[in-house]
């Protein structure tokens, strides 16, 4: 089975699945702030047919997450909406980096193979190995010698 088809019935952080007053309870928000925190786009949740929101694990995280560097790092709506951006941003990197390794090793992989095949098809009985010696003599080569007669 192919496992990026994934059962339709089975549950994940992304499932969108709590409706706006459960996410609400969740998070410890007032709907009408998970309404604004959607309109902004710091958290967009699913809609349905209807246009309903449907709120994912993930997203209930995310709202929380939201509130804490509100309210505690006192950092406003705009500058956490970046930091929600920068944050997606970098982990889209890293799945690209992730990949591009991957394929990156797979290719040197297939090189090496590659380069082991091309080694073992060289014909080791056209030029035979000797050992060659070190030898002090010295050959002098002229040019017309006794053979060819110096044309």
């Amino acid at each position: 089975m192919d496992p990026r088809r994934r059962n339709p019935y089975e549950l994940t952080d992304e499932t969108p699945v709590y409706v706006i007053s459960v996410a609400a309870q969740l998070s410890g928000l007032h709907p009408q702030t998970l309404r604004q925190y959607d309109r902004l786009g710091l958290v967009s949740p699913d809609r349905t047919a209807g246009r309903g929101r449907r709120y994912s694990a993930r997203d209930i995280e995310l709202l929380r997450q939201v509130q804490q560097l509100s309210q505690d790092e006192g950092i406003n709506l705009a500058g956490i909406k970046r930091i929600i951006e920068l944050e997606n941003q970098v982990t889209a990197l890293e799945a690209r980096v992730a990949e591009l390794t991957s394929a990156l090793e797979g290719a040197a992989v297939a090189m090496r193979q590659r380069e082991a095949q091309v080694h073992a098809s060289y014909r080791r009985d056209l030029v035979p190995y000797q050992d060659v010696q070190q030898t002090s003599a010295l050959v002098v080569w002229r040019p017309g010698g006794k053979r060819g007669g110096g044309e």
